[in-house]
């Protein structure tokens, strides 16, 4: 007796090769058979898929969802896209490991990355994955060990500088440990505080730990602006000494003037692959990203505590020397400099919630002041989250980044206190893959973007079970509309969580 024979679908298996038809039963969590013909086969239920293409389950390999599964374990906004899979704790952002001493550290750094206004019930990933199992979760989830927190759990407050020699030694026994308990590999984001702060040989060594576990290494460059190509140099000369996968996570290159740079980029990866190193890249279907909109602000400044930050912005002297490290945008990765004013768009202030939506140009007309003191007075006044959205690259770019052979889907999907806040990636990543790269501009054939979807992301992740729908898999399955490319039913783990349409109160994902 078999739970779900899918009949007369076209399968488009997750390795890239065009559909074939074919009959599809799963049973006990499992893809039992694939034939011509299970017309024979007894079962409680038969999809008629003769409408639909059966695919993998799809990968999301670069997600925010950290305590989305927990705070939301329906997971509903992953599953109605078809992602029956997700990878947290990236861009060096996660909560584990942590300490009583470290945890409000933690939750300050990563509150507009992942929410932190709740309780953290878990202290490393062993409590984490047996939490989650305790909960429930709607899809799979994996964890990336995050930079952010080990830095904080050996360092604590005083985690805004270079670490000793010793400090490093603790990093890496923290991360060494997560690793074999079960974490998938280990994120940095070189962008953010307090990991901007992080040397070389921070990096060399941590590096080194992935590598001699065979885990991914996940990172948010420490530029993906004007210092582009030295920024990617830094990492792929570390990888390749560690010997370690990596991943170069929302791979683009921000700023008009730097669009050019993305040729070379690709050319230096292709350089270190013929080295020995393993090396791809994920992205988001968009030109536009979301992040901090305190991560603006010059690393001299974001190494002061949030009441200093706001006494610094305040006062005249520090806020001129703070507008000329911003408007050079020589000494950091300055957004605010490489994109504009009018392209940098408020999605969340708790504070002044007045001026969401609004671009900075739009808000210093409204407050009749320069764009960068009307950014400098909302920071100051902000105690809460601050998001934001910016325009970073071009069309052109994300076309030729969406057809390159070694990219593969990743969301960057975050979610705030408030659903309006969101980026449209969040909810509707994977069906905006489709329309754009398919349909729209036809650069990826249907059975490349699912394996960019589903398959290439598993063997990132080393997955051995996962991604493609072959036997003795475990069925994590999507049936998409031939005319809309959407997706009608998904299962995870055998289980249905959408059925034709309608998004079912099951939670039936694991940790893995």
């Amino acid at each position: 007796m078999y739970d779900f024979p899918f009949r007369n679908a076209v399968v488009i298996d997750g390795s890239g090769k065009q559909g074939f038809c074919a009959d599809v039963a799963v049973a006990e969590k499992r893809i039992c058979l694939i034939d011509e013909d299970l017309s024979y086969v007894r079962a409680s239920r038969t999809f008629d898929a003769s409408s639909f293409f059966l695919t993998p389950g799809f990968i999301d390999i670069h997600s925010h969802t950290d305590s989305l599964c927990f705070l939301s374990p329906q997971m509903n906004e992953k599953a109605n896209q078809g992602i029956t899979l997700d990878v947290a704790g990236n861009c060096g952002a996660g909560f584990f490991p942590n300490t009583e001493e470290s945890l409000p550290v933690l939750k300050e750094y990563v509150k507009d990355i992942i929410r932190s206004d709740w309780e953290i019930p878990f202290d490393d990933y062993s409590s984490l994955k047996a939490e989650l199992k305790r909960r429930g979760c709607g899809i799979n989830m994996s964890f990336l060990c995050s930079h952010t927190a080990i830095r904080t759990a050996v360092m604590g407050k005083d985690s805004k500088r270079e670490a000793s020699e010793e400090e490093i030694e603790k990093m890496c026994a923290l991360l060494e440990k997560e690793l074999e308990n079960g974490a998938c590999g280990f994120s940095t984001g070189l962008y953010y505080s307090p990991v901007i702060f992080s040397s070389r040989d921070e990096l060399k060594a941590l590096l080194n730990t992935a590598g001699r576990k065979g885990k991914l290494f996940s990172v948010h460059l420490r530029s993906e602006g004007n210092d582009f190509l030295s920024s990617l140099d830094e990492i792929l000369s570390l990888a390749l000494e560690a010997s370690v996968k990596t991943e170069i996570s929302h791979f683009k290159v921000i700023g008009e003037k730097n669009q050019n740079k993305l040729c070379s980029a690709l050319s230096l990866i292709e350089k270190y692959r013929e080295k020995g190193l393993c090396v791809s890249f994920d992205q988001y279907p968009y030109t536009y990203g979301s992040t901090s909109l305190f991560s603006l602000l010059p690393p001299s400044v974001l190494r002061l505590s949030p009441l200093e930050i706001r006494i610094a912005l305040s006062l005249d002297i520090q806020r001129r020397d703070i507008k000329e490290e911003m408007l050079a945008g020589t000494t950091y990765e300055s957004i605010y400099s490489l994109v504009g004013p009018e392209k940098i768009k408020i999605k969340l202030l708790e504070n002044n919630p007045q001026y969401e939506n609004m671009s900075l140009s739009e808000i210093a007309s409204e407050r009749n002041e320069d764009a960068l003191d009307a950014l400098l007075d909302i920071l100051a006044e902000e105690t809460g989250c601050a998001i934001m959205e910016d325009e970073t690259e071009s069309e052109e770019n994300l076309i030729a980044i969406m057809k390159h052979p070694l990219m593969s889907f990743g969301s960057d999907s975050l979610f705030s206190v408030n659903e309006k806040s969101d980026h449209e990636r969040s909810r509707s990543a994977v069906p905006h893959f489709l329309s754009f790269c398919v349909k729209e501009k036809g650069i990826l054939s249907l059975a490349e973007a699912v394996a960019r979807l589903s398959g290439r992301n598993a063997d990132k992740l080393s997955l051995s079970e996962r991604g493609y729908v072959r036997e003795g898999y475990y069925a994590d399955l999507v049936l998409l509309s031939r005319d809309t490319l959407s997706p009608d039913t998904v299962l995870v783990n055998g289980k249905l969580k959408k059925d034709k349409g309608v998004l079912q109160n099951s939670l039936p994902g694991m940790v893995i």
